[in-house]
C-alpha cells in the first residue's frame, strides 16, 4: 500500500474525548505506515501529542471559526508538504480543511463529528465520519452514503487497569478510605454541566448520611466556577470534603486507574470502561443509567449518552440512591461491571480496528477526489448555510440564548 501524507486538525487541545479520539488513531495510523502530523492550537495535549512521537504544526493564528486565515496557512501547508488528506474534527476544522482542497486533484478533505449532531452546512461531498449508529442513520438520508460510522475507540493498552498507579486522587484531596467515584469531563454549559452538578449534589448528599464516598472532578472549563461553587456549598459542614477539584490534567489516566465508580459520556465513558470500572453514563435532563448487560445495546446504539425527563431533585435521589449507594456497599458488584466494561471495550472499541477503518475512509476519499467544477455548488451550499448559521447565531446572542457548542446542544 501506499504510504499517505495525512493532517489531522482536532478542534481543540484541551482536554476532551474528541482531541484525545483524534491523536490516539492518528498515532494508530503512523504506526500502519504512514506519515501523520497534527495541526493545532497549542494546548494541553501537546504533550500526549509529543508522547505518541506526532508531529506537531501550531496552527496559524484565527481570530474568526473557521479562519480564513486558517484556510490559508492549510492549503500552503498541504502543498508543501505533499499531503494527501486533510482530516478534520468537528465543523469548523472540517470547514477550512475543505476550504484548502477546493481545487485540488491531489488532496482530499475528511471530516469526523463527534458531537451529537451534524451541522447541516458541513460540505456533502467529503466522507464524514460519526460516531453512533444513530446519528449515521440520522444523516444518510440527507448526505448519502459516505457517511461512515467510526465508534469512539480506546487504547487498551495505554488505558488499562493498572497502566497508571500513583496517588493522583489521595493527593489531591481524596479521603484514601472512601470509595472513589470520578468524572473527567471538561467543565463548560452545553451538555456537561447538569450532570456535574447533579452528581456533586448526590455524593455530597451520600456523605452527610455517613457513606464512605469521595468525588473528584478533572477537569476545567468556563464554567469551572460554577462547579466550584457547587463542590463549596456540597462540602460545607462536612468533617472532610466529599468533593474536590483538580483542575485540567494533560494526562488524566491515573485518575481512571484509581476510581472505584467513574461518571462519564462519550470518550472518557470508554476510558473508564477500558480501565475496567463500572461506569455510570451521564447525559442531560437528569439522564444517568448503569451500564450493565441490560443497557449495553441502548449504549451501542445511541452513544454512551441519554436524555431523560427528571427534575434536578429527582434526578439527585435516583443517582445517589438508586445508583451510588447500592454500588458503593456492594464490592463484589463493582466488580463484575467493571470486568464486563473492560472486555466490552476489547471486543468493539480497538483502536486497531478504528484505524483501519479510518484508513480505508482515506482511501476512498482519495479515490472519489476530483477536483472538478462539480464541487462547487456544494461549496455554495455550505458557504450559504454557514452564512445562515453565523447570522442566526448572532441574534440569538443578542437575545442571551446562544449556546457555545450548539451542535453538542441539540442531539440527533
Amino acid at each position: 500500500m501506499t504510504s499517505l501524507r495525512v493532517l489531522v486538525y482536532p478542534h481543540a487541545m484541551e482536554i476532551g474525548g474528541s482531541q484525545l479520539n483524534a491523536i490516539e488513531i492518528a498515532s494508530a495510523i503512523q504506526h500502519r505506515g504512514h506519515e501523520v502530523l497534527i495541526y493545532s492550537e497549542r494546548g494541553p495535549l501537546q504533550d500526549t501529542v509529543q508522547s505518541l512521537g506526532l508531529e506537531h504544526v501550531v496552527a496559524a493564528p484565527g481570530r474568526l471559526r473557521p479562519s480564513p486565515a486558517r484556510a490559508r496557512d492549510l492549503r500552503d501547508l498541504s502543498t508543501r508538504r505533499s499531503l494527501h488528506v486533510l482530516h478534520g474534527y468537528e465543523w469548523p476544522p472540517i470547514l477550512e480543511c475543505y476550504a484548502s482542497t477546493l481545487r485540488r486533484f491531489d488532496a482530499a478533505t475528511v471530516g469526523t463529528i463527534m458531537s451529537m449532531s451534524v451541522a447541516p452546512f458541513v460540505p456533502h461531498d467529503i466522507d464524514l465520519m460519526v460516531g453512533t449508529a444513530r446519528i449515521r442513520e440520522t444523516v444518510v438520508p440527507v448526505r448519502g452514503e459516505r457517511v461512515h460510522l467510526l465508534e469512539p475507540p480506546v487504547d487498551t493498552d495505554r488505558n488499562a487497569p493498572g497502566a497508571a498507579p500513583g496517588a493522583f486522587l489521595v493527593n489531591h484531596g481524596a479521603a484514601p478510605d472512601a470509595v472513589q467515584v470520578v468524572i473527567v469531563s471538561r467543565l463548560v454549559p452545553e451538555l456537561k454541566l447538569e450532570g456535574i452538578l447533579t452528581a456533586i449534589a448526590a455524593v455530597g448528599g451520600l456523605a452527610r448520611t455517613g457513606l464512605p464516598v469521595h468525588l473528584t472532578i478533572v477537569g476545567g472549563g468556563t464554567a469551572g466556577d460554577v462547579v466550584a461553587s457547587s463542590a463549596a456549598a456540597a462540602n460545607s459542614g462536612l468533617p472532610r470534603p466529599a468533593v474536590t477539584l483538580t483542575g485540567e490534567v494533560a494526562d488524566p489516566r491515573e485518575a481512571y486507574d484509581q476510581a472505584d465508580i467513574c461518571i462519564g459520556m462519550g470518550g472518557s465513558a470508554l476510558r473508564a470502561l477500558s480501565f475496567g470500572k463500572p461506569l455510570v453514563v451521564q447525559g442531560e435532563g437528569g439522564f444517568f443509567e448503569l451500564l450493565d448487560h441490560r443497557s449495553v445495546p441502548l449504549f451501542l446504539d445511541q452513544g454512551f449518552y441519554g436524555v431523560a425527563q427528571r427534575s434536578s431533585a429527582e434526578a439527585v435521589t435516583h443517582l445517589a440512591d438508586g445508583i451510588l449507594r447500592p454500588l458503593v456497599n456492594d464490592l463484589g458488584a463493582r466488580r463484575e461491571l467493571g470486568s464486563l466494561g473492560r472486555q466490552l471495550v476489547l471486543d468493539r472499541f480497538s483502536l486497531d480496528a478504528a484505524a483501519a477503518a479510518q484508513e480505508a475512509v482515506y482511501l476512498n476519499a482519495l479515490e472519489r477526489r476530483t477536483g472538478r467544477p462539480g464541487e462547487f455548488p456544494h461549496a455554495a451550499r455550505s458557504a450559504a448555510g454557514l452564512l445562515d448559521y453565523k447570522i442566526r447565531r448572532r441574534l440569538e446572542h443578542w437575545r442571551g440564548r446562544a449556546a457555545r457548542d450548539d451542535f453538542n446542544a441539540r442531539p440527533a
